[in-house]
């Protein structure tokens, strides 16, 4: 080990150096200490002894297109210790050329050990808001037994459309908006868990009272997620609770502004909603109901399309209409 590194390798941080190769050529006493590895049987091994499937692939990519091309990096991985507890770490790797040979020196601060705040890695964090989610939505409709079903195909389609709607048309959303819309979908109708079962599975038409009771529930669902909220107090749901509430209150308004509960006219019903609205009356339609037999989707297809520009955003049917003809959408 060439006597540069004798500097490198006294830093309080784990430190690990490796060749091109990515051999580990040497590690210092804190990354012995945290990992549980000792300098004598890791060195010579490959640095991705570690690796768990925790860290997204994308993390990996992203290191080694900047490594590849003599960049330094930084990111953040969930590793494995050697007596197999996870320990989540922020790393900067950095070329570092001696004797013509380039060498890169990863540097680790273990984020357990810092004062506050928790990691999780975007993927972990997607999944935890997902699951709650669904539960919460499934746990608040639970008297219909053919609810789970409507539920996780309006959040199965919610996600395909939205990330079709934003390619197609250039919207330039992240994929972490993406994502919330397709999670936060499935607490669409979350209010109507507080409509009487006479009024919600009547198989006959409804009263104008009754009507009006229907009408109430994106506000009852508002507020219950405000409800939660306030309980939760916690910023890790807190972008997909408000795409939820938009979701929730407004799935019903039509884009030529004869819907409720606000009676909001073309781009002033938010996207997320507009998505949902497509979403929701395709399953509906597609879906037997104690009140009517399902429709084929051709059928539903072709209502969708008669109300472009009358009940939906007619470029948000476009994308959804782009899916089923690519043989995307199969029910």
């Amino acid at each position: 080990m060439h006597n540069s590194f004798n500097l490198i390798l006294s830093l309080g941080d784990a430190v690990i150096i490796t060749n091109k190769e990515h051999k580990i050529l040497a590690v210092n006493k804190t990354y012995e200490m945290i990992t549980g590895y000792s300098a004598d049987t890791i060195v010579g091994k490959n640095a991705g002894i570690l690796r768990t499937s925790y860290t997204p692939d994308d993390t990996y990519k992203a290191m080694k297109a900047a490594i590849g091309a003599g960049l330094p990096w930084s990111g953040v991985f969930t590793n494995r210790k050697k007596n197999r507890d996870l320990w989540h770490s922020s790393i900067t790797i950095t070329p570092y050329v001696v004797n013509g040979e380039t060498c890169f020196v990863g540097v680790f601060r273990e984020l357990e050990q810092l004062n506050r705040g928790l990691y999780l890695n975007e993927q972990r964090t997607g999944h935890i808001q997902e699951s709650l989610l669904k539960v919460l939505a499934i746990s608040c409709e639970i008297r219909d037994p053919g609810i789970e079903s409507h539920l996780m195909n309006v959040q199965n389609l919610s996600k395909l459309l939205a990330a079709r709607h934003n390619v197609r048309l250039n919207l330039g959303l992240s994929e972490q908006v993406v994502h919330q819309i397709g999670h936060s979908s499935i607490l669409h109708d979350i209010g109507k868990s507080s409509i009487p079962e006479g009024i919600l599975y009547k198989p006959g038409p409804l009263a104008d009272y009754e009507r009006t009771i229907i009408e109430m529930h994106p506000l009852i669902g508002i507020d219950i997620v405000d409800k939660i909220y306030d309980e939760l107090d916690d910023s890790l749901f807190e972008k997909e609770l408000q795409t939820a509430k938009n979701i929730i209150l407004h799935h019903h308004e039509r884009w030529d502004g004869a819907g409720y509960p606000h009676r909001l006219i073309g781009d002033a019903i938010p996207l997320e909603a507009r998505i949902v609205s497509v979403v929701d009356v395709y399953d509906a339609l597609t879906s037997k109901r104690a009140y009517k037999e399902k429709w084929a989707p051709d059928a539903a297809i072709r209502y969708l399309t008669d109300q472009r520009n009358q009940q939906f955003d007619a470029c948000v049917v476009d994308s959804f209409v782009s899916l089923f003809v690519e043989g995307l959408i199969t029910a």
